[in-house]
């Protein structure tokens, strides 16, 4: 059984034990959603049937038929275009292809629009349709937490290339080469392509002295100066086999005002106390508010979460946030970032940021972000 079966295998358990008997995923540009690439391995726009009374339980209606030959792990294909492009259309097929009785439980994506919802129902009349928040689509996220073997190894070759484009941006950066926000993001997007990359895994961010103030700026980067006098920040994912990394720089260069210094020195020191929390066990609002009292004894505040978990796409579960309704606890297989940060509008921000991975032994630290001192 490969790893896209036992994935299968798990969301069909869990689908017979809530008694639902099929399950539609929708990844079309109005609609977006990679738990069927983690399901099937399929990267393309289509459709997804799951039925847990079928034994071809798996349906997948793609776009692109010549990707979906390639790339996908699926009992059946049918191609979009037999259906107009329609997922209604779609899916009262996929109800006659599985067989599905009558006043069975159906369920489709829990983003579905409300005005679209009315017309499934009046579309399948005789089937019970499920569309909500805490589904298969909800489980398949919190299964998604947590790395099996084959997407450990992949953030393993995904830190390798980061930490190579973080050598290159340093020694660039050190011999005056990234003059501009510009030249260091589409810098970081040739050099990932060049190493069998699918891309950059979400938009480079990239500001400059004038700039980094910002958590996100607006826009992600422009031709301004990078990494003069000052603070500039440098945020940055490379994806391969459609998974991301997610890391942040901060270039600081000399010289540097005390305000600076002190941001500098306090983020580096959030970072270690944040680091040395992660085991096993451990309430992610636990690290993360440790970190907030770290700041807030400094009279200072971070503006954002500490972190977050990475995969198929930059943000996912579990998050590291000081928040109530933050109930996740730490467990080996699950890959996140830590990053802490400052921002200050008359001094420029810092954020250091790089990958953890947690394994039975502890935090591993897969990428080497770092502040990088010119």
């Amino acid at each position: 059984m490969n790893v896209y079966e036992e994935r299968r295998k798990k969301i069909n358990a869990w689908m017979t034990e809530e008694g639902i008997t099929m399950v539609m995923f929708q990844h079309t540009e109005d609609q977006r959603d990679p738990g069927i690439r983690w399901i099937t391995g399929f990267p393309g726009d289509g459709l997804l049937f799951l039925s847990s009374v079928s034994l071809c339980g798996s349906l997948l209606i793609p776009w692109d038929m010549n990707l979906a030959f390639i790339f996908s792990d699926v009992e059946s294909l049918i191609p979009y275009n037999d259906f107009e492009r329609k997922p209604i259309i779609a899916l009262k097929a996929a109800l006659e292809f599985f067989n599905i009785s009558a006043g069975s439980k159906i369920e489709i994506p829990p983003v579905t629009p409300y005005p679209i919802f009315l017309e499934y129902l009046e579309a399948i009349a005789d089937f019970d349709v499920l569309c909500r928040n805490n589904g298969v689509h909800a489980e398949i996220q919190t299964l998604r937490a947590i790395k099996d073997a084959e997407e450990i190894e992949i953030y393993r070759h995904i830190a390798g290339i980061t930490n190579e484009l973080i050598d290159l941006l340093e020694k660039n950066a050190k011999a005056g080469k990234l003059k501009t926000e510009g030249a260091a993001a589409l810098f970081i997007e040739a050099e990932c392509r060049k190493r069998g990359c699918e891309g950059v895994g979400f938009e480079t961010l990239a500001a400059g002295p004038l700039r980094s103030y910002g958590i996100h700026p607006f826009p992600a980067y422009t031709m301004g100066d990078f990494a003069t006098k000052g603070l500039s920040i440098l945020d940055f994912g490379v994806s391969c086999f459609g998974y991301t990394s997610d890391v942040t720089l901060t270039f600081a260069k000399e010289p540097l005002t005390k305000p600076q210094e002190r941001m500098l020195t306090l983020t580096e020191r959030a970072y270690r106390s944040a680091l040395s929390q992660v085991q096993s066990g451990i309430p992610t609002k636990d690290i993360a508010a440790g970190v907030d009292r770290l700041f807030s004894n400094a009279k200072k505040k971070m503006p954002h979460a500490l972190g977050h978990g990475i995969g198929l796409e930059a943000h996912e579960f579990p998050m590291i946030r000081n928040r109530k309704d933050n109930n996740w606890i730490l467990k080996p297989g699950m890959i996140f970032t830590l990053e802490p940060g400052l921002y200050d509008m008359a001094h420029g921000g810092c954020r250091l940021e790089n990958d953890i991975l947690l394994t039975e032994n502890g935090a591993e630290t897969l990428t080497n972000a770092r502040i990088i001192r010119l």
